[in-house]
């Protein structure tokens, strides 16, 4: 049952009113919770084992590699320090490992100290963007040539 304070105020009315109340370590501490919940789940749980994580998709119906095949194996291996078979599984997750903690770490550092003022960081330039999009196509279309090292994901 609706009461009458919520009347008329729609949901992101209120989820507005909720989140300008946040502390400004909110946002950097729930996204830190979540990945640590989902680094602590690879760990324990080995992404190579059947039955616990979902196939791919795209895999599955074309038998190529999509770039995020691997990309749980590879953390799984980061996660016990083998960086080498982390690389075989999927390199691009690897490399970008260090730049979405240095951004997290940089997010945090706005946040707790900006608490009064916007906590998001200015958008990437399109070039950017452009050029992120480029190498996710160029590694999607390399990993399924045979014959290229180092770039499919490990699984036949």
């Amino acid at each position: 049952m609706r009461s009458t304070a919520d009347s008329g105020v729609g949901i992101s009315q209120r989820l507005t009113k909720v989140a300008s109340h946040q502390s400004p370590m909110a946002g950097p501490i729930i996204v830190a919770a979540g990945a640590l919940a989902i680094v602590s789940c690879l760990a324990v749980r080995d992404p190579s084992a059947p039955g616990f994580y979902p196939t791919c998709v795209f895999k599955a119906l074309t038998g190529w590699d999509c770039p995020g095949c691997g990309s749980l194996r590879a953390l799984h291996d980061l996660t016990h320090g083998d960086l080498r078979d982390g690389l075989d599984h999927n390199v691009l997750v690897v490399l970008a490992v260090p730049f979405l903690i240095w951004s997290w770490f940089s997010w945090a550092k706005r946040s707790w100290g900006n608490p009064g003022q916007a906590r998001v960081g200015k958008p990437a330039p399109a070039g950017v963007i452009y050029a992120l999009l480029g190498v996710v196509v160029a590694f999607w279309i390399l990993r399924n040539i045979a014959g290229v090292p180092f770039l499919g994901s490990g699984i036949g």
